[in-house]
């Protein structure tokens, strides 16, 4: 059996909004997550500035991907989600804002808080209480802290309790 490879995320939350904010403009946009479709692979490639090979992901059965969108504008993916349903927990596998949402030029701010939200929300669906579990890079596990109120199991794992979840589930949708 071939062992699974823990990645380590490394996502920026750099601003947890309402919906995703326009860093030119300051508009706000409504979200909404959908699952990827084969049709997207095409424009999530390294080659179009993708860091993750989201095919691999999209192509194993055990995961489920997401793209985040803006309503009537499902075509352009602001940033993309795979995770797994655990017997107690979501765990996140990868996030990654799209190329043009990264660094100090990034066109929308909120999008990893958003894709959060999203997994603590499918988690609550399945009777798994919100909590979300990840493995993150060492540098990033107290800005994980500060903006998700996520915890840390030991090592680099860490995981996102029903109260942190249901603070993100409250900032980012609209009920």
């Amino acid at each position: 059996m071939k062992k699974r490879k823990n990645i380590n995320l490394d996502f920026i939350v750099d601003k947890l909004t309402n919906s995703i904010l326009n860093t030119i403009s300051g508009d706000s946009f409504d979200t909404e997550v959908l699952r990827l479709t084969n049709a997207d692979l095409k424009q999530i490639t390294k080659k179009n500035g993708w860091n993750f090979n989201w095919s691999a992901e999209f192509k194993d059965n055990k995961k489920e991907v997401f793209k985040l969108t803006i309503p009537h504008n499902s075509n352009i993916i602001q940033g993309l989600l795979s995770l797994t349903l655990e017997p107690d927990h979501v765990y996140m596998h990868l996030l990654e804002n799209a190329p043009f949402n990264i660094g100090e030029n990034k066109l929308y701010e909120g999008v990893a808080g958003n894709l959060v939200a999203h997994a603590c929300k499918v988690s609550f669906q399945q009777g798994l209480d919100g909590f979300v579990a990840f493995t993150a890079k060492t540098k990033l596990i107290e800005h994980y802290q500060k903006t998700l109120g996520a915890y840390t199991l030991g090592g680099h794992r860490m995981i996102i309790p029903t109260q942190s979840a249901q603070i993100l589930i409250d900032k980012y949708f609209k009920s």
